[in-house]
């Protein structure tokens, strides 16, 4: 595996991705901004084998929950030489990567829906519902570019009835339906208010 490294801050291309994404949706940029400034953290690319990749989580027991009983043997025993091969606190990324490359290895499909891909944190299993003909679609479009992880991402939250609230810039609203009843507590409404501030101030597009 090549080094692991991740964007530290939002760079023009970052914005412009984000600004077009919104337009589409006629949406004002800094609001897709602040959403994707939130969720991500500022970081949303991994080098992964000289690749840069979306970020992912890999949710390695619900993928083997799904496998049938030869192929669910098969990942458990390969789950258990992976954790003790890489038991010295490796990069995340590297670690998410690797594991969902060995469970592509058992079963394809399975192993794309098991993860929860790219700024939006979309779990893949929701392919048909966002509209993909196969989980393999909406993974290429996460991995083409950053344009593709937000398009992912407001694929989710227009599916899920929520473009209305980003429009408004009702935070609590969004934060309720995209993060769930814990929004609260992680006070993801009011970093969204904070955020949509910071952007408004330096993203150009239509504020309505």
């Amino acid at each position: 595996m090549a080094a692991y490294s991740l964007s530290e801050m939002f760079d023009h291309q970052i914005v412009s991705a984000v600004t077009s994404v919104a337009n589409q949706y006629d949406l004002d940029p800094a609001a897709l901004m602040a959403i994707t400034d939130v969720q991500s953290g500022g970081k949303v690319l991994a080098v992964i084998n000289g690749r840069a990749e979306p970020l992912i989580k890999f949710e390695w027991h619900y993928f083997q929950r799904r496998l049938s009983p030869p192929d669910r043997a098969r990942a458990g025993n390969l789950c258990h030489s992976w954790s003790i091969a890489h038991s010295d606190n490796c990069e995340q990324q590297i670690s998410s990567w690797a594991l969902l490359n060995r469970a592509v290895e058992i079963d394809a499909q399975t192993a794309l829906e098991s993860a929860f891909w790219g700024v939006g944190e979309i779990l893949g299993m929701h392919w048909r519902w966002l509209g993909f003909t196969s989980v393999s679609e909406l993974a290429d479009l996460c991995r083409r570019d950053v344009a593709g992880q937000v398009d992912l991402m407001m694929r989710y939250i227009d599916r899920a009835g929520l473009t209305g609230d980003v429009r408004a810039r009702d935070w609590e609203s969004f934060a309720r339906g995209f993060n769930g009843r814990a929004y609260r507590k992680k006070r993801y409404h009011l970093k969204l208010a904070a955020a949509h501030g910071r952007w408004t101030r330096t993203v150009k597009g239509v504020k309505r």
